[in-house]
């Protein structure tokens, strides 16, 4: 069953990005859920697209979808929708967005898809049966430390103030690791990790849409995903920490010592 629900996600995101690329080529209609945090027309289609297959196929099941298009219910199958995750970035028109689709049952994350339409890159993932890019095997980096690591992070969209201190940790991590990247695009870093562009990961704030794909990924191609105190990561967790499980030690290491630096207020 569990190759009908990756099947059934892959085809969901493959029509979704569809929708994304015809609606790239037209003039943005943007409206705002926040100060910041917008949200377009092409999410919105994409969504319902998403949804609207998911139901069909797996009307029991629980949909939590970013826009709220979704049903949640007691179901032990729960879908996590991103149906543009990257919504900036579409709207400034930089090429850097996906489509995330990931499935839980009874609390385990058991499929996850992740498509870029742009570059036509398609992840996947089904539990215990590994990660792939374009159907071909993916695998962590094997950088052993920190210092020669290539990392990702983000900042939110919204309530900007209250993960604030992020940029302390950005600059913690630029000044011990090989170079920080930001691409806006948190499914995206996930799958960079998964198939070894970014050794690790982190960003405060996420919600279960913007990682449940990504994290699954990321174990399937031999990776690790803790909170920042290394507990095994949950969708409903709001802090992400993910590498390549080699330098994870040294990532949760340094962290230790972002609060000691902003109270002694040096920079």
């Amino acid at each position: 069953m569990i190759q009908t629900y990756l099947d059934t996600a892959v085809e969901a995101a493959r029509e979704a990005g569809q929708i994304l690329v015809a609606e790239y080529s037209r003039p943005v209609s943007i409206s705002y859920k926040g100060e910041v945090d917008l949200v377009t027309q092409a999410d919105k289609r994409s969504e319902e697209s998403i949804v609207t297959r998911l139901h069909s196929r797996f009307p029991k099941h629980a949909i939590i979808a970013e826009e709220g298009g979704g049903a949640d219910t007691d179901s032990r199958w729960r879908w996590y929708v991103d149906p543009l995750d990257g919504t900036t970035n579409f709207a400034h028109g930089y090429p850097c967005f996906a489509v995330s689709i990931g499935l839980e049952e009874e609390g385990e994350l058991i499929v996850g898809v992740i498509y870029q339409p742009i570059s036509g890159e398609l992840f996947t993932a089904a539990k215990g049966r590994g990660g792939y890019l374009n159907n071909k095997r993916i695998e962590v980096s094997r950088v052993p430390r920190l210092g020669t690591g290539l990392l990702a992070t983000g900042f939110p969209s919204k309530k900007r103030a209250a993960h604030s201190q992020n940029i302390n940790f950005y600059w913690e991590y630029t000044l011990r690791s090989h170079g920080v990247r930001r691409d806006g695009s948190a499914a995206l870093d996930l799958a960079a990790v998964a198939c070894g562009r970014f050794d690790g990961f982190w960003e405060f704030g996420l919600n279960s849409w913007d990682t449940a794909a990504g994290v699954l990924l990321v174990r399937e191609a031999g990776g690790m995903v803790t909170t920042w105190s290394g507990e095994p990561y949950r969708v409903d967790h709001r802090e992400t920490v993910a590498s390549n499980s080699l330098i994870h030690d040294e990532m949760l290491q340094v962290a230790t010592q972002v609060p000691e630096r902003i109270s002694s207020g040096s920079q």
